[in-house]
């Protein structure tokens, strides 16, 4: 049985209080989209207790980015992210993403999202640079480059579409989460393609090869103006 959320909960990390729901009242990014092969998704999914959903066939949804979160309940930070589309298997209106990784440049915001959500955070170098019309982000581990995207500026687009929110499932310490989170953005630009990744040395990076990732995204979005909101985790299962 899933539990419900305690939406006016409050935690401690590091002898400070955080209130639910966490806000995010300013923050930039951007997002590139692509496809991976369904084999590896299904296998890193199963292993938590989800499976890929796939629009095409045999093609699994997948996002890498960054965000820059300026104004925030947990501080200023970089934040990387890899996440899959993904459902629990039988139960309807439970598509979302399952965040694979997240690497975080701030030690707060790291030991609130593990214990909090049980989101993948670690700690990393991110460095992120913009020169003419490409922004460039680099995320390090242990002094070894694990993933590098190169952005292309797109061209501006709709934002008036109001609020998403959709579900992040999280798998830490063999206990399955599933986190409503809320979104708007405004301020975004848009381009078919816009980012090519390179990978590292790192395990990590052979993580993302063994995903598949195409070197090339399908469509990448860039977010000027992004406000967020996070809802206590629920719990969905627990194989302790």
């Amino acid at each position: 049985m899933q539990d419900r959320p305690l939406t006016n909960s409050v935690h401690e990390v590091q002898g400070e209080q955080v209130r639910m729901p966490v806000e995010v009242r300013s923050a930039t990014g951007i997002t590139a989209q692509f496809l991976v092969p369904a084999g590896p998704a299904r296998d890193t999914l199963a292993a938590v207790g989800l499976e890929p959903v796939t629009p095409l066939p045999g093609r699994v949804p997948a996002t890498l980015g960054f965000i820059h979160y300026l104004d925030c309940d947990l501080g200023q930070y970089h934040e990387f992210l890899v996440a899959l589309m993904c459902r629990q298997p039988g139960v309807r209106g439970s598509t979302g993403v399952f965040i694979h990784w997240l690497p975080v440049d701030q030690t707060f915001t790291c030991e609130a999202g593990q214990t909090i959500w049980g989101f993948p955070k670690e700690m990393a170098a991110i460095d992120v640079s913009t020169s003419g019309n490409r922004t460039r982000c680099e995320v390090r581990l242990d002094e070894r480059e694990v993933v590098a995207l190169d952005f292309a500026r797109g061209v501006p687009a709709p934002s008036a579409m109001g609020a998403m929110t959709l579900d992040a499932y999280t798998h830490r310490d063999d206990v399955l989460r599933r986190t409503p989170w809320t979104m708007r953005a405004g301020g975004t630009r848009m381009r078919p393609g816009g980012a090519r990744i390179e990978l590292g040395d790192h395990p990590i990076s052979n993580d993302l090869r063994r995903l598949g990732f195409p070197r090339k995204a399908l469509f990448t979005n860039h977010i000027g103006d992004l406000k967020m909101q996070f809802a206590d985790a629920m719990r969905i299962s627990s194989r302790s």
